[in-house]
Formats: C-alpha cells, structure tokens, sequence
C-alpha cells in the first residue's frame, strides 16, 4: 500500500486523516497501472476522432449559453454555497486530492488542494450527497452528468499546467467562493480568466491548463464535468473510452479511498 491510500478505515481512525495526507510522495512510489499508461498514450487519438463528432464547438472556452441548465446553477448558487460552507469546508470533510487518488499527486500539493466528491465519473458518494441535498438535487437535473465536486483551493495554492483525460467530457465551474484580496485565475488555453461568485464558466479541460490562487483566503468551486453533446460515431467512442475509465483503477482507487476517509471521519466522530 503506498503512505496509507487503501488502507482500512480503521488506519485512518487510528491516527490524524490530514496528517497522514501530508507524508504523501508528490508522486505515485510503484508504477501505474499499464490501462492508466496506456490510456494515456492513445488520448490524443481517441480524442482527435471525438473532436470531428462535436456538437459544440471545439474551443477552450465555451459559451454558457449553449448550456441552458448553466442558469439553474446560477439563480441556487447561494444555497449551493451555504451548503460547502457548511459541510466541504468543515474539518477533514474533503480530503486532499492528493490522499484519494494518486495520479493527481503531481499536479495536488497536499493540503492545498481538497476535493468533497457528489459524484465521480457517474458513482454516486452517498455519505456525501445525504448532507448536501439542495446541491445534490440540482445537480442531478444535468444532462449526462459525469462529476460533481467542491473544489478547494487553499491561499497560495497553484496548480500546475495540465490537462484532462478525454474530450468527451466537458468541465463547469460555478463560483462560491472566490476571495478578493488578491487574484484568483485559472489559464486556459492562451485565455486568462478569473472566476466570480454566483457565475459560471465552461471550458474544454483537455487544453492545457494552470489555476492560481494568489488570495489570502480559499477559493471554492463547483466543479461539474458532463459529457460532450456529440453526432455518432464520436458519442460511440466518446461512451467506450469513458466505459474503459470508470473501470480503471484512475477512478477505482480513488472511490474506494474516498469511502475509507468518509469511514475514517465517523471513527473520528465516535
């Protein structure tokens, strides 16, 4: 087992869940899984042939209104706030990324990254969902919902430039908190773009990417991904290569560490 990711509940339970996140390599200590390296190397071909099937167009950045559910988002964006305040932002509650799934090691400075998982590549966090219901309702409206996190950036907190692993997903960001004193940004592309409270942002994560947060204060999204509206044969491809993901220990491991820190957090709590 690599520093306590997929140990038992009871590992956690039995010393500081955050404390252990901190010993964590920047990254993965044993090789990763050939299907994960593998994947890799086929990406820009899978997403080449994706891309020619696109019923949006392919451009960093997306226009919101071609999404029309982008606006229930915005007019509930308060009670989605209150809930991550209430609830991601509490002690422990959303573990650093780094801790739940090592190939985001590299790119996730433990403790400056957390992450509260509603739903990760389609699996369902029920823990998480039962105490955030009006988040949980309103996002389940969006068509071909793929992920639902609150995403949490410490003060300072800078990740470095990346991309995602398919076109057939595309990435929204709504504005919860987002601290004034400083600048606040995510690079996209060649675009430089800041995030504001209540508004959203659409952009294809497959162009490489670069967040900062140069704030005194933490920064808070929600992060949606939901599937790319797509002609045939790209939805075929777009469907197969997400099929191969979810089952792939990329989305495996992590789910599986997200339930021992939920179990983890209830010892805590006894």
């Amino acid at each position: 087992m690599r520093s306590g990711i997929g140990k038992p509940a009871a590992y956690w339970g039995a010393a500081s869940v955050s404390g252990a996140a901190s010993r964590l390599p920047s990254r993965p200590d044993t090789p990763r899984p050939l299907i994960i390296r593998l994947g890799k190397r086929l990406r820009g071909m899978f997403d080449r042939l994706i891309a020619k099937s696109s019923l949006v167009p392919n451009k960093p950045v997306l226009d919101v209104r071609d999404f029309a559910w982008t606006a229930t988002l915005r007019a509930n964006w308060t009670a989605i706030r209150d809930e991550a305040e209430r609830i991601a932002l509490a002690d422990n509650a959303a573990p650093p990324l780094a801790a739940i799934s090592p190939d985001h090691r590299a790119i996730a400075p433990v403790d400056m990254w957390r992450s509260f998982f509603l739903w990760g590549y389609g699996f369902a966090i029920e823990d998480n969902i039962a105490q955030c219901p009006e988040t949980a309702k309103l996002v389940a409206q969006i068509p071909r919902l793929n992920s639902a996190v609150f995403s949490i950036l410490a003060p300072g907190a800078h990740i470095p430039p990346h991309r995602g692993v398919t076109k057939g997903l595309i990435t929204c960001h709504l504005g919860l908190i987002v601290p004034r004193d400083g600048d606040a940004r995510i690079r996209i592309g060649d675009r430089m773009l800041r995030w504001a409270e209540g508004e959203t942002l659409i952009f294809d994560d497959t162009y490489d990417h670069e967040v900062w947060n140069d704030t005194g204060g933490t920064r808070v999204v929600l992060l949606i991904q939901f599937e790319r509206p797509l002609r045939q044969p790209g939805r075929w491809i777009a469907d197969l290569v997400l099929k191969l993901i979810r089952r792939s220990p990329f989305v495996q491991e992590p789910r599986a560490n997200i339930q021992h820190w939920n179990a983890a957090l209830k010892c805590l709590d006894i």
